[in-house]
């Protein structure tokens, strides 16, 4: 199973419980199986078999369907992601007190240079769509940018987030009267 997989399965297991207000072991009762596995499972530490997964989605009382539905692997065609600042998901770990993590998005790439920039665009800043051979994540860090796609169009504001596959043609604007500034990463992959 992909590690990307695994982790969507894992979040989505400990979502699903949450929601429920069903304890670890509650869910491990029901599902016939340790706390210990349930943990490591919500943990990304290990992966179930196909049997103990179905049980364990049995016990959370939800269809097979709806619990895959959306789980994406890196092989998939990747389209624009976009997630808004209220959508990032808080996870805890092990032996961690006042760690605040928040899971904005996963996706394997492998053999890749990593490009971590900051890039601010005053108000009239313009240029014509581009294509840039890398995988592009942006963090709204300040204004409000509109990304144009080739015809469409997304408005993205302080604290949203989107990943894309750089090699759709696309170009950003600022919307406000006053510099906008984002965080922006880039996955150049290498060539084979």
């Amino acid at each position: 199973m992909e590690e990307d997989i695994l982790i969507q399965i894992s979040n989505r297991i400990k979502e699903r419980r949450r929601e429920k207000n069903i304890t670890v072991q509650e869910l491990a009762i029901r599902a016939n199986v340790s706390k210990g596995l349930i943990s490591q499972i919500e943990n990304s530490r290990t992966i179930p078999s196909l049997m103990v997964l179905i049980e364990i989605i049995k016990a959370l009382e939800i269809d097979l369907n709806e619990f895959f539905k959306d789980i994406r692997s890196k092989n998939d065609h990747l389209p624009v992601l976009i997630k808004r600042k209220n959508e990032y998901e808080h996870f805890e770990k092990e032996y961690a007190t006042g760690f605040h993590y928040q899971r904005i998005f996963t996706q394997s790439i492998t053999h890749s240079t990593v490009d971590i920039v900051i890039l601010e665009l005053e108000p009239d800043a313009t240029r014509p769509l581009v294509e840039t051979d890398a995988f592009e994540y942006k963090y709204i860090l300040q204004g409000e940018i509109e990304y144009q796609f080739n015809d469409d169009k997304i408005t993205l504001h302080q604290g949203d987030s989107m990943l894309f596959d750089g090699r759709i043609p696309h170009t950003p604007k600022n919307m406000g009267k006053t510099t906008a500034s984002m965080l922006v990463i880039y996955f150049f992959e290498e060539k084979k």
